[in-house]
């Protein structure tokens, strides 16, 4: 164990508090603080007056506070940020964040989208529920004992959609009117070349995927917008499922790949996704409104000079990945 000064006694000196992360090691000892970091090999733990360095094979078990606690809603009160976040490996992410991944269904395909907000409000793309009004979504909430239970929603409304940036926030109703486990958006805006991150959602319908990947552009421009490209593996079912980095912050919504690419899938950058939650009246779904939550067919191409038919640049657009 690589603990400097003598864990045994730091352990019978720190009293574990409600709002403490608790380390139980091997021998019998508990140590209680602030997990700033763990990987498969070793965890580094804040006891105030000094960072602990333990190795993972001298670990029993980990009990972390409740990362809702630590959260703070935005001015919006429809997405909460979070600061220092440990870095923990994508495996214990997911066992936090799973139940706040839900699969969006309609009759005209699925996808994926996040729950944000404990009222149930959640984000999508657009595309995946373009043109439709009847929607469905499947929720996995925890039970008592740890495990998870599939519940199919039908009670889901479209409150916003905006195609020109592809979201779309839904807000879904608890069956027993209890509050939804949600995912932290990022507060920072900071994401990085190499950086880690993974996905969660339901390609090909398969249910609670986890891809994992690194952030191969931060901003790349595809027809006029930014978009965060990844190697993380993005397939159709995926559309509208969030993008994590390393301590947990959604830092993008995923919503489409290059057909015949090897890993080259993107994201819309989380501070799209807060700018358009922020201004939702702007994009308030109406009905009644043709054009308000519909998906038109743009203009065909104008044919290059001497090729009929063909585009100039020989190029094809990215494709959604949903439905």
């Amino acid at each position: 164990m690589r603990i400097t000064r003598t864990a045994t006694a730091f352990a019978l000196i720190l009293a574990a508090t409600a709002s403490a992360d608790t380390v139980k090691l091997r021998s019998g000892a508990a140590i209680s603080g602030t997990i700033l970091k763990q990987t498969d090999r070793a965890l580094w733990i804040d006891i105030g007056a000094d960072v602990l360095e333990i190795s993972m094979e001298q670990v029993d078990s980990v009990e972390r506070q409740d990362a809702g606690s630590a959260l703070t809603a935005d001015d919006s009160r429809l997405f909460s940020t979070a600061r220092d976040l440990p870095t923990l490996p994508p495996k214990e992410l997911a066992k936090s964040l799973g139940p706040a991944v839900i699969k969006v269904s309609s009759p005209g395909g699925l996808g994926s989208g996040v729950i944000i907000s404990p009222d149930g409000f959640a984000i999508t793309n657009a595309h995946v529920i373009q043109g439709e009004q009847s929607l469905r979504a499947t929720v996995w909430f925890r039970q008592p004992d740890g495990s998870l239970k599939r519940v199919e929603i039908d009670d889901v409304e479209i409150e916003a959609v905006s195609n020109s940036l592809d979201l779309a926030l839904i807000r879904i109703r608890h069956p027993d009117g209890k509050p939804f486990q949600v995912a932290p958006m990022e507060m920072d805006d900071q994401v990085e070349a190499g950086q880690r991150v993974f996905a969660i959602g339901n390609p090909l319908g398969l249910e609670r995927t986890l891809t994992e990947g690194v952030v191969s552009v931060p901003a790349m421009q595809l027809d006029g917008r930014a978009y965060i490209q990844t190697d993380t593996p993005i397939n159709p079912g995926n559309s509208g499922g969030p993008l994590f980095n390393m301590r947990g912050e959604v830092v993008g919504i995923t919503n489409m790949k290059i057909t015949l690419g090897e890993n080259v899938g993107f994201a819309i950058p989380a501070r799209f996704v807060k700018d358009f939650v922020r201004h939702r009246e702007a994009y308030a779904f109406n009905k009644n409104n043709p054009n308000s939550g519909h998906f038109y067919h743009p203009a065909p191409p104008r044919p290059a000079p001497g090729a009929p038919g063909e585009l100039a640049d020989g190029s094809s657009s990215p494709t959604p990945a949903a439905k």
